[in-house]
């Protein structure tokens, strides 16, 4: 599955739009390699993400393209998630 549409599905981003933008941006990174938007994800691969100050790094457990919208968490496992602080 392309990398934007798993960030869209698990609604770890709301659109598919911003999931590319945000991907082709360098914010992604899965297995420790720097992303775009169509690379492809797998079970099992890990995913760090920045959010401005938060990085979030996450295990995919599941590549379904049919969720409901109440199981859209469990495509992925918090591994951590980290506040940058802003130094002075």
């Amino acid at each position: 599955m392309r990398l934007d549409k798993y960030l869209k599905i698990s609604r770890l981003v709301k659109r598919r739009t911003l999931a590319k933008e945000f991907t082709d941006q360098g914010r992604v990174t899965v297995n420790g390699k720097v992303a775009k938007s169509s690379s492809s994800v797998a079970l099992g691969d890990v995913l760090i993400l920045a959010f401005g100050g938060r990085i979030l790094t996450i295990k995919i457990t599941n590549v379904s393209e049919i969720v409901k919208k109440n199981d859209a968490s469990e495509m992925y496992e918090l591994i951590s998630s980290e506040n940058r602080s802003k130094e002075s």
